[in-house]
């Protein structure tokens, strides 16, 4: 096969925007190895059309709540990424913006990373005053018997001109958490705003921390990733609820 077509096959740049309005389904747009379908009038789920990412991939991913709308964001399945040919390293930047008096509910299955894969996500959060966001995020290291992928996530968010967050954790082997006292290789992490939880933590693996500027973040790190009725990360649905130990 020619080199030309093996570095199309190998390089894949895929690119996703959904803008929610009030009153109206959610507008689409979509390229690459992502689609995207209503479920529901205030509901958009991200499907795969191919295998992504892969060592040399990026992910795009713009979503855009306009004033007074609503949305609720999934996938029907796990993002699994792979290392490539050509080299390990995958990225996927996440844009999500929040229009006053909109709602955001962003609730993906999680991003497993395969033994030799390494992946990078940036999520950018711009928020109005009178947003509201739940932004979750999940991730593992390794399939069963796999240790070896590593993933760093950054996340930003502002409200307005005001920061409201600075983030970065990366895992897996030889990353700063890659220590003797756990070694984490699994995450749950869910940025709330507005949210007026107190600080908490829970041993070694989880902790609740009050933004300066409002809103609250909720980190929870072990070995693997608790089941989707057992992970006990703070719901959408009750804000106000009292956090529970996650135990896996």
């Amino acid at each position: 096969m020619p080199t030309r077509s093996l570095t199309r096959i190998r390089l894949l740049r895929t690119e996703v925007r959904i803008v929610a309005r009030p009153g109206a389904w959610p507008r689409i747009h979509a390229t690459g190895g992502l689609a995207a379908r209503h479920t529901a009038p205030d509901t958009v789920h991200l499907v795969g059309t191919a295998a992504t990412p892969v060592g040399g991939d990026h992910i795009e991913i713009v979503i855009e709540v306009e004033s007074g709308a609503s949305l609720r964001l999934r996938t029907v399945a796990a993002t699994l990424a792979l290392p490539g040919r050509l080299t390990r390293y995958s990225s996927a930047h996440w844009l999500f913006e929040i229009g006053e008096g909109g709602e955001l509910d962003v609730d993906p299955e999680p991003t497993i990373v395969a033994g030799g894969a390494a992946h990078q996500s940036v999520s950018t959060v711009r928020l109005a005053p009178d947003a509201r966001l739940y932004l979750r995020e999940r991730v593992q290291i390794g399939r069963i018997n796999e240790d070896s992928g590593t993933w760093r996530g950054d996340l930003v968010a502002d409200i307005g001109d005001v920061p409201l967050l600075r983030h970065r954790l990366d895992l897996g082997a030889d990353t700063a958490t890659d220590d003797c006292l756990s070694a984490p290789r699994a995450l749950t992490s869910v940025l709330r705003y507005p949210d007026d939880d107190p600080a908490s933590t829970g041993a070694l693996d989880t902790a609740t921390l009050p933004l300066a500027a409002g809103g609250s973040l909720y980190t929870w790190t072990g070995s693997r990733l608790a089941t989707r009725h057992d992970d006990h990360a703070p719901s959408a649905r009750t804000p106000d609820t009292a956090l529970r130990r996650a135990e896996v």
